[in-house]
């Protein structure tokens, strides 16, 4: 398990430029454009599990171009607002893109939109359509894309009254494992999380009060945990003022590799 507390990460923020747009960039996991230089070793091939996960703080009114990546990926919006695509999102809305299917555009509102994007495998920056289309005609590949409605975590005083665990499904229940849960736990409340073989590694996000892991210090919100698909099931529990948060796993194969 690699596990990143959001207020840790914070010190990574930087400001970058990517195809025109301004924002900024937190990192969590992996390298991703904002941090590589020179020094940074060589990514793993696509077959690897790779956490790369990053924050992004798009700028009020702003546009990002549909485009694809090379690995699966979960987005999750955290703050402001605007569209994806033709969805409405806000917090909390939950996307899900494999690898090689392209997505968007995404419009900032004038709050901006903010934004986990979270992979399970390296991806060297977004490939945009439809100049980059080309590179998908005879790619093997399954195209998917799929989106939860936004859903505002709980005020504060009312998680921490909570006096029993809640959960729902927020994508539609898939054979390859593909799900994305959200869990709302009262104060020193525990959970199991399912076995993460079931897909192909599991990130939690807290959106909400606290979370632990282990004998770990309670995680704040906009903290992540990745556990691999050879671990055992990760086991959390809520701080004193209780817990929200997403699991969100990745289906097992990978088409844009040929397997599955």
């Amino acid at each position: 398990m690699q596990i990143t507390n959001g207020q840790s990460a914070a010190a990574t923020r930087k400001p970058v430029v990517a195809n025109g747009v301004p924002a900024h960039i937190t990192t969590y996991f992996g390298t991703n454009f904002a941090v590589r230089g020179p020094d940074t070793p060589p990514p793993p091939g696509p077959e690897a599990v790779y956490p790369m996960g990053f924050l992004v703080e798009q700028s009020a009114d702003s546009l990002v171009q549909a485009h694809f990546h090379a690995a699966n990926q979960f987005q999750v919006v955290v703050g402001g607002g605007g569209m994806l695509g033709r969805q409405d999102v806000g917090p909390i809305a939950v996307q899900y893109a494999n690898a090689f299917s392209s997505y968007g555009p995404l419009r900032a509102g004038s709050q901006g939109l903010h934004y986990f994007t979270l992979r399970n495998g390296y991806d060297p920056g977004a490939r945009y359509v439809p100049g980059a289309a080309a590179e998908l005609r005879h790619r093997p590949r399954r195209y998917r894309v799929a989106v939860a409605e936004p859903g505002p975590p709980l005020a504060e005083k009312d998680l921490a009254r909570l006096t029993e665990a809640h959960g729902e499904s927020l994508l539609p229940d898939a054979e390859d494992g593909l799900a994305a849960w959200r869990h709302r736990l009262p104060p020193g409340a525990r959970l199991r999380g399912p076995a993460p073989a079931e897909g192909d590694g599991q990130y939690w996000v807290v959106v909400a009060g606290s979370l632990a892991f282990g004998d770990a210090a309670p995680l704040p919100p906009l903290s992540c945990a990745f556990v691999f698909p050879d671990e055992p099931a990760a086991e959390a529990v809520a701080g004193a003022g209780g817990a929200e948060f997403l699991l969100l796993q990745y289906p097992r194969g990978r088409p844009h590799l040929g397997r599955g």
